[in-house]
């Protein structure tokens, strides 16, 4: 291995900068992996455009990349193989993983995996260190004739995956999804599989014509179209039967109230900063009988079920990769992302590219 790498490193106050840091060692257990895509979360976006966790780290954690070395003791993988890798994976013991709640397991709110420095997912960097209970549940491997960048999706689409089977979407219910951007698009494709009828909002007319490939039958430019009327005029009357909000705008959540039946169920899914706060009417939920609820990162259950869809080719993922940009690149990538254009979606950073 070379003794340094190069990596995209968050020295606070918003900036990213790329650096030549040394190459992590790692410890029996342990695998390394060398970075061949890792896509652009908008989680880590927050972390870095808010400011939200202290300097240094190199964030980065849809990882896929090729096994360079394995420590002692690791049997289930070879130099040579190609992986995806999940940051987090519960411990499978305490009382939040008996309940299946895994997402607040304090094992899993270790991050197991670093490029470096405190670990933040390390995937904007060469080469990452794997830690040992990563390695023996979180780690999947890629099969032949499937891509890196397709790779790096199978860890979105299992939040996504986890958060329709808690939204659990029936056959003859209407389904509204805020937000067509990478995830909107992913909970359209598997809100479709469950035969509901899908509405979707978006701004950008490219992603609502891609929605409508992704399954929903009804597209539309929340800037121009009064959508709880539209909605309601869909539904009888009432409203939809489940809304997903799919992003973190202003006024979203009273969109979502407003759209939705009484007695249905929202499901916040964006709002994940701290800094983030939601007013909504208490008769709304409680005479309206709504339920509100939240659903946050991967569920360990569903890691080979995500894979399978990914690499199955039942999904249409591989049409959400917009950009493919080598790591000196990862500023301009990270301002499309917060900033995007007509024809930017999924934004995969290859750390390997010099060009």
């Amino acid at each position: 291995m070379p003794d340094t790498m190069h990596a995209a490193v968050y020295r606070g106050e918003s900036m990213v900068s790329i650096e030549e840091i040394p190459t992590p060692s790692i410890r029996p257990g342990e695998m390394l992996i060398r970075v061949e895509a890792c896509g652009i979360c908008h989680t880590d976006l927050k972390k870095i455009e808010h400011n939200l966790l202290a300097p240094p780290r190199v964030f980065g954690h849809e990882t896929a990349g090729i096994v360079a070395a394995v420590g002692g003791d690791v049997t289930k993988y070879r130099p040579g193989e190609r992986v995806v890798a999940f940051h987090h994976i519960p411990c499978g013991e305490c009382f939040y993983c008996r309940r299946k709640t895994y997402a607040q397991c304090p094992v899993y709110k270790k991050v197991g995996i670093t490029a470096g420095f405190e670990p933040a997912g390390g995937g904007f960097a060469q080469y990452v260190r794997v830690m040992d209970w990563i390695v023996e549940r979180g780690v999947e491997r890629i099969p032949d004739g499937i891509s890196f960048e397709r790779a790096t999706l199978v860890e979105p689409l299992n939040t996504c995956l986890k958060a329709v089977i808690q939204c659990d979407p029936q056959p003859e219910e209407f389904v509204l999804i805020l937000g067509q951007g990478p995830i909107g698009l992913m909970f359209t494709m598997l809100v479709a599989r469950s035969g509901a009828r899908i509405a979707a909002t978006d701004t950008i007319a490219e992603r609502r014509m891609l929605s409508a490939r992704c399954g929903a039958e009804f597209a539309w430019d929340q800037r121009t179209v009064d959508i709880p009327a539209k909605v309601r005029g869909l539904t009888e009357g009432r409203g939809a039967d489940l809304v997903i909000v799919a992003a973190s705008a202003p006024g979203i959540v009273d969109q979502a109230l407003a759209c939705s039946r009484p007695g249905s169920r929202i499901l916040l899914f964006a709002q994940t900063s701290t800094t983030e706060r939601i007013e909504a009417s208490g008769a709304d939920i409680c005479v309206g009988e709504r339920t509100l609820f939240g659903c946050y990162s991967a569920s360990v259950d569903l890691q080979k079920e995500s894979a399978n869809l990914v690499f199955g080719g039942e999904l249409p993922v591989e049409e959400l990769i917009s950009h493919r940009l080598p790591l000196v690149k990862i500023r301009s990538g990270i301002d499309l992302a917060l900033h995007p254009g007509p024809n930017s979606l999924k934004i995969i950073v290859q750390p390997q590219r010099w060009s």
